[in-house]
């Protein structure tokens, strides 16, 4: 049986990768850059709730084998997580859909493509950090799956504005995304 709200819709949001720990060097810059794309992801989640098409989080799970979905959303919104801002943006819903993925695709050794069928979807909106490593793998994985891929510029982030521009430029050319801003982009 097909998810009430999914069932009418084409294309899905994916979060990737915002409940993160940013504990690395270069998580203050990734962490600048990524506010404002959570902020406008936030915006755009909204807007697939509302008319009922499938919101799904793909999340590392940095290893950690023992922790589920919700206990890692809880520990990256604890203060002392550089994360928690973003954590606290994009807190998941009850009937929001997640997949924990152990490598940078979304797709790579988690159950997404079986989720995305089940839900009748075709089209990936993909959103989330960062450009240039998970976004990429997981965008190249939807089109190699035949899936149409959509990714807001506005709603990606890498640790540097450059590394994503240059990112979100080979995947328009390579797997053939549509990287509007996010204002333009219908569930």
């Amino acid at each position: 049986m097909k998810p009430a709200h999914a069932a009418a819709h084409r294309t899905a949001l994916l979060i990737v990768d915002m409940f993160n720990f940013l504990d690395f060097d270069g998580g203050d810059a990734l962490l600048k850059q990524a506010l404002p794309a959570a902020r406008r992801i936030a915006a755009l989640k909204r807007r697939f709730r509302q008319v009922g098409a499938p919101v799904i989080y793909a999340n590392d799970n940095f290893g950690q084998w023992h922790f589920d979905f919700r206990e890692l959303v809880a520990v990256c919104r604890h203060e002392s997580s550089r994360g928690a801002p973003l954590a606290d943006l994009l807190a998941p819903e009850a009937d929001d859909f997640y997949v924990l993925k152990p490598k940078q695709s979304a797709f790579h050794s988690t159950p997404l493509a079986v989720l995305l069928e089940h839900c009748g979807c075709r089209e990936v909106t993909v959103t989330g950090i960062s450009t240039d490593v998970c976004i990429a793998a997981t965008a190249i994985d939807a089109h190699m799956r035949d899936l149409a891929v959509r990714i807001p510029a506005d709603c990606v982030a890498a640790p540097t504005r450059r590394r994503s521009v240059a990112a979100l430029a080979v995947l328009e050319q390579s797997v053939h995304a549509r990287c509007a801003m996010s204002r333009s982009v219908r569930p």
